[in-house]
């Protein structure tokens, strides 16, 4: 962590965040984190889950204020429900503490690109504003299988257009995400900064192998993330059963960490195949049993389909693979390639068959999985982590408190 902090008075930042809690979501915890340090006084607004079901709570002083959602929307229509709920409820919060402090900045974090709208009050009382780029809207609704010249996808331009029209500074995951920035965004090049997603190098520093994951079996192929429709897992289900099945490899184990709105089917294909033995999909887990699962597994995949937004996307499963020492397998994909370059084998686009080929590849060369591992540990400590990107977090700040106030 930088040793310089904040001079003068404590300036009081506010965080909104509508996909995911806090602290569950990780980038925007480190942020809140590394602001606190960095001396910020760090308000947070995000939804109430089960697992995190208290209104309000201060952790590592951290204040976080969390409203209650609406239904999880599955369809277009359901999100003209849970956007507005989410959104009200984020302004009234919003106006809440800015009655108490004056906030100096805002900061949005996307998806969705509608948050500027709970925002712009308070910049209208002076607030700064930083948009955190998390994902690429309009790539990710075609990657849902909206048509490009649809009414969704326009309406999602327009959205992410407004967006970077109210900030005064962006925050991008990596260099594509920085050219959607200039580009489309039409911002300027000293108003952009590029902060990766990465994990802290000790947040898995305890985690130990335990045999149980294995189910007795020789191997483990692991794989951690969102299961959802852009997220590849049938590629990686089908992959799995051309293993086993036609390739006859009844000494892997296949352990599947992560949750999403595609859990319920992908579990009944499973079943459906008469894999649910050897393919396990665990559902959430702990920090700890996820941190043990990694450290097990001797190959880890990331199987995010080949589409213009996970070609342009920076995964975060990658880096905690690469944290563990873990040799990576995906498809050939832009951003997959500049994360973890030698530390994983590139299986063709799209093709099921590629996948399984390098998998096995890697399961049969203890020497290779060992080399890759090594390489992508190193990487990752030297350029990759949350603590190198720490310095262009707070220089994004500055670079917003340092802007006039305009009209």
């Amino acid at each position: 962590m930088p040793t310089n902090r904040v001079r003068g008075e404590r300036p009081h930042v506010l965080i909104l965040v509508q996909n995911l809690p806090v602290p569950f979501d990780r980038r925007v915890w480190q942020e809140a984190l590394a602001l606190v340090a960095a001396g910020y006084h760090v308000h947070v607004i995000c939804p109430r889950t089960r697992e995190h079901p208290r209104r309000r709570e201060t952790l590592s002083g951290v204040h976080i204020y969390r409203y209650r959602p609406g239904p999880e929307a599955r369809r277009l229509a359901g999100y003209l429900i849970e956007y507005p709920i989410a959104i009200g409820a984020q302004l009234r919060l919003a106006l809440t503490i800015r009655a108490r402090h004056r906030v100096r900045i805002v900061q949005i974090c996307n998806p969705p690109d509608l948050l500027f709208l709970a925002a712009l009050p308070l910049v209208a009382l002076g607030s700064r504003l930083i948009y955190d780029h998390h994902d690429v809207c309009p790539e990710l609704m075609i990657a849902k299988g909206h048509r490009e010249d649809g009414r969704p996808v326009r309406l999602a331009r327009l959205l992410e257009r407004l967006t970077y029209r109210c900030a005064d500074v962006s925050m991008e995951t990596n260099e594509s995400y920085r050219d959607i920035a200039l580009g489309r965004g039409g911002m300027s090049r000293e108003d952009v900064f590029v902060v990766r997603s990465a994990p802290e190098i000790t947040r898995f520093a305890g985690a130990r192998p335990d045999e149980k994951w294995r189910r007795g079996r020789k191997y483990l192929v692991g794989y951690v993330g969102v299961m959802g429709r852009q997220d590849g897992l049938d590629y990686l289900i089908e992959a799995a059963r051309m293993i086993i099945a036609d390739l006859l490899r009844p000494d892997i184990q296949f352990v599947l960490v992560g949750s999403g709105p595609e859990l319920p089917r992908l579990r009944a294909r499973v079943r459906s195949l008469g894999l649910d033995d050897q393919v396990v999909l665990t559902g959430r887990l702990s920090d700890e049993d996820l941190g043990t699962v990694l450290a097990t597994a001797d190959v880890c995949v990331n199987p995010d389909e080949a589409n213009r937004m996970n070609d342009i996307s920076t995964m975060n499963k990658i880096m905690e693979y690469m944290a563990l020492g873990k040799p990576v397998v995906q498809f050939d994909l832009h951003e997959g390639r500049v994360s973890a370059g030698d530390a994983s084998l590139y299986a063709t686009r799209n093709d099921v068959a590629s996948l399984g080929k390098c998998i096995v590849e890697l399961i049969d060369d203890p020497e290779a999985r060992a080399r890759m591992g090594q390489l992508g540990a190193q990487r990752l400590r030297s350029s990759l982590s949350w603590e190198s990107q720490v310095p262009r977090l707070l220089a994004a700040y500055e670079r917003a408190a340092a802007k006039r106030k305009r009209r």
